[in-house]
């Protein structure tokens, strides 16, 4: 019984939490549409785009259209992706929605297109970030690529994004005959991307360094000494001349790679480096989870 009671209080705790980062996900989100993009008539690109070209035309409240946009997308992705993805994608549409349309009364930050495109980009994307985490979405593209994948696993949901990006801002364009809305849209859809790219994958850039070299012990004692960082000695035989060697491998921050890289070319300056980019490290020396 008490493993039972874990369990459900652990299921409980769960989903409160991922409840939690879909609505903060989705106010986040609205921020960044209402107070930014909309009253610049910017386009974060899918579902949001179409909406942003009728609330203008037609006068229709954004956050309205993008639930009727996305119902047939909550029929279809019940019936193949589940409920559980279903009650995610529907909670954080619903929650999107209400907040855009409440804080639509709100006066904008700035009426600076450039401005807009770059904050709105950046929050809109910190926000999309952390309702995926949640394993949620808010329905649009993202909802159409993951049913899309659920028919055909070898589809490439990036490029149904992509394509689908460029023909509503070009839309935007059409309708509201200023290339510069389409011009700075684009800049918003490339920070919202690399905003939850830095969210995924983190902002602690670290550098991978292979050094071949023949006084690899020499290197490898002054980087420890040094730098205080450790290094391990690979086996290596080069093709090309038939030789054994040994090649040192680091991960270090950037600053360091450039330390080592003077310390390897000053003991032996034949010496072979490969520095490359390592996105994160976890573990002695680096962050932990």
């Amino acid at each position: 019984m008490d493993l039972k009671r874990k369990r459900r209080r652990l299921i409980i705790r769960k989903y409160t939490f991922e409840f939690i980062q879909i609505v903060f996900g989705s106010l986040i989100m609205a921020i960044g549409v209402s107070l930014f993009l909309l009253p610049n008539q910017l386009s974060s690109g899918g579902v949001s785009g179409v909406a942003t070209i009728l609330y203008y035309l037609l006068k229709f409240p954004m956050g309205i259209t993008i639930i009727a946009i996305n119902i047939p997308l909550f029929i279809m992705s019940i019936i193949k992706l589940g409920k559980q993805f279903f009650i995610k994608g529907f909670i954080g549409t619903i929650f999107l929605s209400i907040f855009i349309d409440m804080l639509d009364k709100f006066n904008p930050l700035t009426h600076d297109r450039f401005l807009a495109c770059i904050y709105g980009g950046v929050i809109v994307g910190i926000g999309t970030s952390i309702i995926l985490k949640a394993n949620a979405s808010t329905g649009g593209t993202d909802m159409l690529s993951y049913i899309i994948k659920a028919y055909k696993p070898n589809y490439r949901a990036s490029s149904l994004i992509t394509i689908t990006d460029i023909v509503i801002v070009t839309l935007n364009v059409f309708f509201f005959k200023e290339i510069e809305i389409g011009l700075y849209s684009a800049i918003t859809i490339y920070i919202m991307g690399k905003m939850i790219d830095i969210f995924f994958e983190g902002i602690y850039f670290t550098k991978m360094m292979f050094i071949v070299s023949k006084k690899y012990k020499e290197i490898a004692k002054e980087i420890s000494q040094n730098i205080e960082r450790g290094t391990t000695a690979i086996h290596a035989k080069g093709m090309y001349t038939n030789e054994e060697k040994m090649m040192l491998w680091c991960v270090v921050s950037r600053n360091e790679a450039m330390q080592i890289k003077q310390i390897s070319q000053k003991i032996d300056p034949r010496s072979f480096i490969v520095i490359s980019n390592a996105r994160e490290a976890f573990g002695v020396g680096f962050k932990r989870e």
